[in-house]
């Protein structure tokens, strides 16, 4: 399973969204820091879920960061995080 996949199931789980997507930008950090050949380093994510009502800027990010896990985490240099209800 590739690493974009991963996410998405992992978001999928957590989160029941009306809405997600998992864009691989990777490629568009070509010679930047945290670059791996291959791509999956650097993602921008959006997701709509009602489980985010009420919730924090801060609290909705901790939410993500949680839901996909310490070693997912370490796996990614760059998280782009749009988030809504």
């Amino acid at each position: 399973m590739s690493r974009t996949q991963e996410i998405e199931e992992r978001l999928r789980a957590a989160f029941q969204p009306s809405e997600l997507l998992v864009r691989d930008d990777s490629e568009r950090h070509r010679g930047h820091a945290g670059y791996q050949e291959g791509g999956e380093s650097h993602y921008h994510v959006v997701i709509r879920s009602a489980v985010f009502e009420g919730k924090s800027r801060i609290a909705k990010h901790r939410a993500v960061h949680e839901a996909l896990g310490k070693t997912l985490m370490a796996q990614i240099h760059a998280l782009s995080l749009d988030l809504g209800t």
